[in-house]
């Protein structure tokens, strides 16, 4: 009697036992594929939001290119019909010298063309890298002579990912474009300290400052913020009226 008491006691234990692995490899698989399926769809939201930032800065370049085209190449190809209108009558004793300034532009032109066109590679942190594209940027903002904007930086090769410097040259264009557009500022600072580990970028303006409890979804900074979290990136912005605005982006090289 006492074996047959035993016999199902350890019948019992061991069902027990086989249920309860059977319900934690149950829960394990769950679990794993529930984190499975958000890893996906973290991935997929970054790819639509690197395929945006793809298209932002396929526009502004575009813009770009139009202006100076039509300031810079422009003029220079006008000088160019101007000077071979000329020649045309003269072509007598200066016309060898003249054919060579003629010369020197046409390469100017040409060197411009090929500038301008580098620019139309929608990633084009992979062929000017992250601090080249934002001394471009900088360069481009100079020329509006809205304001006067100033870029610091230790080192001009940043190790870093091209899609994540593609979203940080997003997010770093996105608050230049807020400045302009709702500061009123009149300097802007705009430094990258690079180590191993991380790299901290801080944008500072003087500007009138806003109440930063009382952001609007449309102001573009929580869109910013957003484009921080896919790459692991800490976002923060300190403001304050009339006293300006500091935005400091903190990423971590680990996570490339």
């Amino acid at each position: 009697m006492e074996e047959n008491n035993l016999v199902i006691t350890f019948t019992i234990t061991l069902l027990i036992v086989v249920l309860m692995m059977i319900f934690i490899y149950v829960v394990f698989i769950k679990k794993k594929t529930t984190l499975l399926i958000e890893q996906k769809e973290k991935d997929m939201r970054f790819e639509r939001e690197l395929a945006t930032s793809q298209v932002e800065i396929k526009e502004q370049t575009l813009n770009y290119i139009g202006q100076e085209l039509h300031d810079d190449v422009g003029q220079k190809l006008s000088v160019v019909r101007l000077r071979q209108n000329q020649l045309i009558s003269k072509l007598k004793n200066a016309e060898k010298e003249e054919l060579s300034e003629l010369s020197e532009l046409l390469g100017e032109c040409i060197q411009d063309i090929r500038n301008l066109s580098k620019t139309l590679i929608t990633e084009q942190i992979i062929h000017f890298g992250l601090t080249e594209s934002i001394e471009r940027e900088v360069k481009r903002i100079q020329k509006l002579k809205l304001l006067k904007i100033d870029f610091i930086t230790q080192k001009h090769d940043i190790d870093i990912a091209p899609k994540h410097g593609l979203i940080l040259f997003r997010i770093i264009q996105e608050s230049i474009n807020n400045i302009l557009k709702h500061s009123r500022a009149k300097n802007v600072s705009i430094k990258l300290e690079d180590n191993q580990n991380s790299l901290r970028i801080n944008i500072s303006d003087n500007g009138k400052g806003f109440n930063t409890d009382k952001i609007q979804d449309g102001s573009g900074l929580k869109n910013m913020e957003l484009r921080a979290k896919l790459i692991h990136a800490e976002f923060s912005i300190q403001s304050e009226l009339d006293k300006g605005t500091q935005t400091s982006i903190t990423y971590y090289k680990h996570f490339i």
